[in-house]
């Protein structure tokens, strides 16, 4: 017999980051109306009644307010999204995004 030491054999796994995140913020605005605030923000980002009127109120009483968390794509495309519904009626509306620390 032969005295050949062999050693467990490790598995390499390639390390997978997760994606970076972004934050959408909804920047206030004085001429868009409240209510089509929140229909953008229930139609977009498929918000509660509830939860559209309190981002729309925190970003009308600081000036801006996070709406959701994405990965980079999702959040850009969600942003130009309700930007656009409100250019459509010629409103300011605008949704920002930023990376999340």
């Amino acid at each position: 017999m032969s005295d050949i030491v062999t050693s467990p054999r490790t598995k390499v796994q390639p390390k997978t980051e997760r994606p970076r995140l972004y934050k959408v913020v909804l920047v206030n605005d004085d001429y868009t109306p409240r209510e089509f605030v929140v229909t953008v923000l229930k139609a977009v980002f498929r918000t509660s009644d509830d939860q559209a009127y309190r981002i729309m109120m925190t970003a009308h009483q600081l000036g801006a307010c996070v709406v959701a968390v994405f990965t980079k794509d999702v959040a850009e495309t969600k942003a130009t999204e309700g930007t656009d519904e409100g250019r459509r009626k010629g409103y300011p509306l605008m949704f920002t995004t930023e990376p999340e620390e």
